[in-house]
């Protein structure tokens, strides 16, 4: 496990030294849906704070998703992040009255989003980390590539309302499976499957992506990584159309 938390931490510190992501006096809402990427994400920021040489503030906060039929977390999440002495909020997801059910994934993910920043900004939150990671990455450049024409990925850092809040993706350089391997090692709680499944089509990209090997695969990601770096120094960073 120490192994596995070493090169964690030094691939969040690259994203978080190379990007700017953290500095002393911030406050930062992380986003904990309650999935391996959002659980690591949060111990992650715990860790490298003891090593930062500065001090920011974490605060976790969790969207309820019960008003969409989603399943009730508190009860497993709340034991967690006590044991962590860590700061939670629970908020509600809340609908539009015209809203249809069951929300599709782009609609779910709109609405979860809004949830995060207005409880951020309400709890004073000045940073807002989520936990998209390298596998993430890759496939939202291919969406982008495929439906939109354009050549853009999920920005490590992106500033909103006239820098109000910046939402950061500390584990943008961290594959999907070392996520996974490093929350089975330390036993952190396992979120059920979203019931009512994933975009068809970010489905479809993540499949092919997993019929090439590891080495492979690492390979794809970097030159995608790569490629939309170099059109992202063209313009300002801006959230990409696909979420």
């Amino acid at each position: 496990m120490r192994g596995i938390l070493s090169g964690l931490l030094k691939s969040f510190a690259r994203a978080c030294k190379e990007f700017d992501l953290l500095a002393e006096g911030d406050r930062v809402a992380v986003a904990l849906s309650g999935g391996k990427d959002s659980t690591s994400l949060l111990d992650l920021m715990l860790r490298y704070r003891e090593r930062a040489g500065f001090f920011y503030e974490v605060v976790a906060v969790h969207v309820v998703g019960t008003a969409a039929g989603f399943p009730d977390l508190t009860g497993m999440l709340a034991p967690w992040l006590e044991a962590r002495g860590v700061d939670y909020h629970f908020v509600p997801l809340e609908l539009p009255p015209e809203e249809p059910l069951p929300l599709n994934c782009f609609r779910c993910s709109w609405n979860r989003r809004k949830a995060l920043f207005l409880a951020a900004d309400a709890l004073g939150c000045n940073k807002l980390a989520l936990g998209h990671h390298a596998d993430d990455a890759a496939v939202t450049t291919l969406m982008n590539l495929l439906f939109t024409g354009r050549l853009e990925t999920l920005e490590p850092k992106v500033t909103f309302f006239g820098g109000r809040i910046t939402v950061i993706r500390p584990l943008v350089y961290i594959p999907a499976k070392n996520l996974a391997a490093y929350a089975r090692a330390l036993d952190f709680p396992v979120a059920p499957p979203c019931p009512y499944g994933q975009d068809a089509n970010r489905q479809k990209i993540e499949d092919f992506l997993r019929h090439f090997g590891p080495r492979q695969q690492a390979h794809i990601r970097a030159n995608l990584w790569r490629a939309t770096r170099k059109e992202s120094a063209k313009q300002p960073a801006t959230d990409p159309r696909i979420p």
